[in-house]
């Protein structure tokens, strides 16, 4: 098999490897002025990483919508994220909003340590929630803060997957590495968490919190790109235990706000050499597993 050459080729590739198309975990839609913030900071990226980064997908939402479904991504979140207090509720309404009468996308919703954040997060759920996404570095906020003690334990409790970025790339935080994800995982050893990025640049440590907690998954999010090989590369010595871990690696990809063509990401995959089945559950099989998606 040959890797995409293109988006255009992308549904070639997954049609060859058998698959009915991709579950995509770490996909962002976000109100149009949240979304219009994020880009102008990644506009300035050559200030904050000392790399550009220009966006590739910086289009109306409807017509980010038709790329995804030209690509073949039958799934994906919004994966909505505060950087500050009084943020998570309106942006999980909106997210409620966005995912109505769209089944393609798993209605996401986000939390901050603030007073009410157990009753958001329950509604959340209450009104059908199926992924959380946390962002420890954007938020700046310790993820063992006791104001989110109640939250977690409902979270394991329900099994809900939650995508966290909580690795130290690009961009290290106060509360970023493996040692708070560890401290966390201490007290809620069964929470459903889905490492973003694959940890970067703490790959080894996180690669360690999947071996070693059941439900500790890994997403693929820029992981082994041109783009990110140049500024955290991963050491290749651990491609065994990336193959071991077949169960427990999802695709990911940043889409929109990644700085090169969709293909890349399934290109960077494709070249780690782990095999056609690797590809599979990672492309398919294990997001399709975690959110119960019929093929």
């Amino acid at each position: 098999m040959q890797p995409p050459q293109s988006d255009d080729d992308v549904p070639r590739y997954w049609r060859e490897l058998g698959l009915p198309g991709l579950v995509d975990v770490h996909v962002h839609f976000l109100p149009e002025r949240v979304q219009a913030k994020v880009w102008q900071y990644f506009e300035a990226a050559g200030t904050h990483y000392g790399a550009e980064w220009p966006v590739a997908y910086r289009l109306p939402e409807e017509e980010r919508l038709a790329v995804l479904d030209r690509l073949g991504v039958r799934a994906f979140p919004t994966l909505p994220y505060p950087h500050k207090p009084g943020m998570a509720r309106w942006l999980n309404e909106w997210s409620q909003e966005f995912a109505q009468n769209r089944p393609q996308v798993l209605p996401s919703a986000t939390f901050f340590p603030e007073p009410g954040v157990t009753d958001y997060v329950a509604e959340a759920l209450d009104g059908g929630t199926r992924v959380f996404k946390v962002h420890v570095q954007v938020g700046a906020f310790d993820p063992r803060d006791p104001l989110l003690d109640d939250v977690w334990a409902r979270l394991e409790e329900t099994g809900t997957p939650v995508v966290i970025h909580c690795g130290s790339g690009p961009l290290a935080g106060e509360h970023t590495g493996p040692e708070p994800m560890e401290g966390l995982l201490e007290r809620h050893p069964r929470l459903q968490l889905v490492i973003a990025h694959l940890g970067m640049p703490e790959y080894r440590d996180f690669l360690d919190l999947a071996e070693r907690y059941e439900r500790v998954h890994l997403d693929t999010t820029m992981f082994a790109t041109d783009f990110t090989e140049r500024l955290m590369p991963f050491d290749r010595s651990q491609r065994g235990r990336l193959r071991n871990l077949e169960d427990k690696v999802l695709l990911g990809s940043d889409f929109p706000s990644i700085p090169y063509a969709y293909a890349h990401q399934l290109q960077a995959l494709h070249r780690l050499g782990l095999g056609e089945d690797w590809l599979r559950a990672v492309l398919w099989r294990n997001g399709a597993r975690l959110f119960t998606i019929e093929a």
